[in-house]
């Protein structure tokens, strides 16, 4: 019998937690996640900073005239032509958000609730086609509408994602349909 009350008298608690030091962990763990972020902030800043050179975003005319095309969905971004890595952040084009499209005979009126509204002239716009990707955001094949327009000395592609994706064609069309027409009536 000694060897069994032996055996129960060398066992021992579980240890108590120590909370200092697991507080003080936490402590640093939520004040290096507050570094990331504001270098992350930071970054985003300098970015828009060495974009400076954008010129304003053109607003839409008093009157466009009347609307070809209407799309609501979302607005994914800008980026430099050709680049699709390359987010312009300045006047805020890289901030994503909902959106109303409005293709009309002056030009492409992209209006963002919460973000700044821009308009595209017919004159700026270069191409429309159909793409998988522009920066942060990948989607199946033909799944985002990118529209290629001029403003001040750059080229910039915008992203957009219909609510119906099976629009994105038929904006396809008309945009570069407005194109040739506007290009064939400049070489008369």
């Amino acid at each position: 019998m000694t060897p069994l009350i032996l055996l129960a008298a060398e066992k021992k608690s579980a240890e108590v937690t120590d909370w200092a030091a697991r507080i003080g962990w936490l402590v640093g763990l939520a004040l290096f996640v507050a570094l990331v972020y504001w270098l992350m902030r930071e970054g985003w800043k300098w970015r828009g900073t060495l974009q400076g050179d954008l010129p304003e975003l053109p607003t839409a005319p008093d009157d466009p005239g009347p609307a070809r095309l209407t799309m609501s969905g979302r607005y994914h971004g800008s980026t430099t032509a050709g680049q699709w890595l390359d987010r312009i952040v300045a006047h805020g084009l890289g901030t994503r958000s909902r959106v109303e499209l409005t293709l009309t005979d002056a030009g492409l009126d992209v209006v963002r609730p919460g973000a700044t509204d821009f308009f595209v002239p017919r004159a700026a716009l270069r191409e429309a086609v159909l793409g998988k990707g522009i920066a942060g955001k990948v989607l199946t094949e033909g799944g985002l509408l990118l529209v290629t327009w001029a403003h001040g000395e750059r080229l910039i592609d915008s992203g957009f994602r219909s609510d119906r994706a099976a629009e994105h064609t038929e904006w396809v069309d008309a945009i570069n349909s407005m194109i040739n027409k506007t290009e064939t009536e400049g070489a008369r």
